[in-house]
């Protein structure tokens, strides 16, 4: 997929620095002990990244800085979602300490690895990050509202499946891509680059 530059201020990417906007906002909940409304804004800011994906394939607005800055505010937001547990819930992290360090990990290495290998953060949006963000946003919703523990350590499989997925893309990738949909599609990149 060819991706355009020709007009970066377009409603994909204006949902998207929304969405990096919420990061601080969210911590800033975390700080003043504000549980509830730190829920509702994480579920915002989830919103938006459905959202600025939906826009910008229906009004053909796909760019490369609208794809770099998906990225960005995921990043964003779930530092601040790891951050903002630790302040909130304290004693829940603790208690599932492996499967929250997990997590962490695979959402981390991929990105560490692409900025060792490419100079870059990687924006790939494979569709088993997909999966592993939908499952980690919504377990981390029932794991702290005291609702259930087992989903959140259902999640980690799910985010160390993606995570291996996304470093065997940038370790058999020559360039940087963006919206690298899966390993598949990665080894097609490959065969066409040769």
């Amino acid at each position: 997929m060819k991706l355009e530059n020709k007009n970066i201020y377009n409603w994909p990417n204006f949902v998207s620095f929304i969405r990096i906007l919420l990061a601080p906002v969210m911590l800033l909940l975390a700080l003043k002990n504000e549980p509830l409304w730190f829920i509702v804004v994480l579920l915002v800011s989830e919103f938006t990244d459905v959202l600025d994906g939906f826009l910008a394939r229906h009004l053909n607005q796909i760019t490369t800085l609208g794809s770099r800055l998906d990225s960005w505010g995921d990043f964003c937001i779930y530092s601040t979602l790891a951050a903002s547990a630790w302040i909130l819930w304290p004693e829940i992290v603790m208690q599932e300490v492996v499967f929250v360090s997990v997590i962490i990990i695979s959402f981390t290495l991929p990105v560490l690895i692409g900025i060792i290998k490419f100079r870059a953060i990687t924006s790939y949006h494979t569709w088993s990050v997909k999966i592993a963000v939908a499952v980690t946003v919504i377990s981390y919703i029932l794991l702290f509202m005291d609702i259930s523990a087992w989903p959140f350590r259902l999640a980690a499989l799910a985010c160390i499946y993606a995570a291996i997925e996304e470093i065997a893309i940038t370790l058999m990738m020559k360039h940087t891509h963006v919206d690298v949909r899966s390993l598949r599609q990665a080894l097609h990149y490959r065969k066409q680059n040769k």
